[in-house]
């Protein structure tokens, strides 16, 4: 027996192909692209002691990240001590975290050598680490800034958005991400910090970025221990964007699909309608 070649039974068919296309996982960009470095001038002397230790303190942040987001340690003694963290996204699952935080130490052995202290920062994590006694830098001290294109009419956008960030993180949380009228915003706060210190720092962040970007419609600001980051989407915020929140696709991905279930069901219930009309018309 064949299938029916009805028009409900089509329409059935692409809906329901067009809602299974809808709920594949989200595409996301590359996690691990570098952002930027920052390598201390002064080099260690045994670089063999040091290596060493380092590879220690790195092999300890791999191991962590398969089941947290933040992790704090120290490795080695004496004048070979080395201290330092990772930070993953909180929105990343802990396989990509991982993943993230086990690439890093390659990298960091290619870009700062044998640096006694440097931080690298890729879009999905980072790790900081420096010799013990090192001078440590202010917590909202600017390591890295970057600014779209301006449109004129943006700004007031901006600002609301900017201002709903401000305000989710007044609840004591490290790591915050909405949109307003299509401006996406996120921000996040070194994992140790009070919940007031990284209220404070993103309030920094987010000055900064209105000073130096201005109108732009996207733009980052890294400071030490937090960062932002905002992108307009005149379009509407896409779900498959990489900055985008877990929380935020996901409500967005729900949307459509709803939207599409919503669809099905009226136009299944206009079909079976006009049959019920067709078979009495048959009388």
């Amino acid at each position: 027996m064949g299938f029916s070649k009805s028009p409900f039974f089509s329409i059935s068919i692409l809906l329901l192909t067009v809602s299974a296309f809808l709920i594949i996982p989200i595409s996301a960009s590359d996690i691990y692209d570098l952002v930027y470095k920052d390598c201390a001038k002064q080099t260690f002397t045994d670089s063999n002691g040091f290596q060493d230790t380092l590879t220690s303190l790195f092999n300890s942040f791999s191991t962590q990240s398969s089941t947290t987001h933040f992790y704090k340690a120290s490795s080695g003694a004496g004048q070979t001590a080395v201290s330092g963290l990772y930070q993953c996204r909180s929105d990343l699952a802990f396989a990509d975290c991982n993943s993230c935080v086990s690439r890093v130490p390659q990298m960091a052995t290619s870009l700062c050598g044998d640096a006694v202290a440097a931080q690298i920062q890729l879009a999905g994590c980072s790790i900081q680490y420096s010799l013990a006694g090192y001078p440590q830098v202010s917590g909202t001290q600017m390591q890295y800034k970057v600014c779209g294109s301006s449109e004129a009419s943006f700004q007031e956008k901006r600002d609301k958005a900017f201002s709903q960030l401000e305000a989710g993180f007044a609840g004591g949380s490290d790591f915050y991400a909405t949109t307003f009228e299509s401006v996406y915003v996120m921000g996040q706060c070194e994992g140790d910090l009070s919940g007031g210190d990284c209220g404070e720092c993103v309030k920094e962040a987010l000055q900064q970025a209105e000073e130096a970007c201005g109108r732009a419609v996207s733009g980052q600001m890294y400071l030490f221990r937090c960062y932002i980051s905002y992108k307009y989407y005149p379009n509407g915020v896409s779900g498959d964007d990489s900055s985008g929140s877990g929380q935020d696709t996901g409500k967005t991905v729900a949307i459509v699909i709803g939207g599409a279930f919503a669809l099905f069901f009226v136009v299944s219930s206009l079909l079976f309608i006009r049959s019920l009309l067709g078979k009495r018309d048959d009388f």
